[in-house]
């Protein structure tokens, strides 16, 4: 079962539910999906995979991105590392249902976890790596708002060609919220009425 924490028009975020191991399993070990991630040199078993959902799930800060329309789970999306002296997190998505690849899905997840982090967990700066040969995950973060701030150069080797590492990042003060600020003047016209009626 799945919760509503986060709402858009196509999916929603939950809290991950450690019963999904075996679906993650079936994710990362497509070389298709794994390509693009850290993990794409391993074979993840059942078991690792679990662990590692146990990790995540103990983290208030890592969601299941699911369907809306179908309660299917695509994906997860989260912050791996917060700096809360700072104000500054590191983001990380993953879409392993392929099916929904290209489609919106992983833009708006991003927008509603954006949503998070700057108005939940009043995040100054939210930051992201990725390998400039992913050019689709490139298109996506841009979409939804990240610019490129630096690169490493030639910092990945595969298929026997140097790529470099993309940083990209997005301050507070350029993202407009998609789900809080409603709810939140939601709640306040709800308060307004309410001392009216008294």
């Amino acid at each position: 079962m799945y919760c509503r924490k986060m709402i858009g028009d196509k999916c929603y975020l939950s809290p991950i539910n450690v019963n999904d191991y075996e679906k993650y399993t079936t994710w990362v070990n497509d070389m298709e999906v794994g390509v693009g991630m850290i993990f794409s040199a391993s074979l993840i078993t059942a078991t690792k995979e679990k662990e590692l959902l146990e990790r995540l799930a103990q983290s208030e800060f890592n969601f299941a991105i699911i369907d809306k329309e179908n309660d299917k789970l695509i994906g997860n999306v989260g912050f791996p590392k917060i700096d809360k002296i700072n104000h500054v997190g590191e983001m990380g998505i993953f879409i392993g249902n392929k099916n929904y690849w290209g489609k919106g899905y992983g833009v708006e997840a991003i927008k509603l976890i954006l949503d998070f982090g700057f108005n939940i967990l009043n995040l100054h700066n939210i930051n992201l790596k990725v390998f400039e040969y992913n050019k689709p995950a490139i298109k996506c973060y841009k979409k939804a708002g990240f610019k490129e701030v630096g690169r490493l150069r030639e910092a990945k080797q595969i298929a026997g060609k140097r790529y470099d590492e993309i940083y990209m990042d997005i301050l507070a003060s350029e993202y407009e919220s998609v789900y809080i600020k409603d709810l939140v003047e939601k709640k306040n016209k709800q308060g307004k009425s309410i001392k009216e009626e008294v």
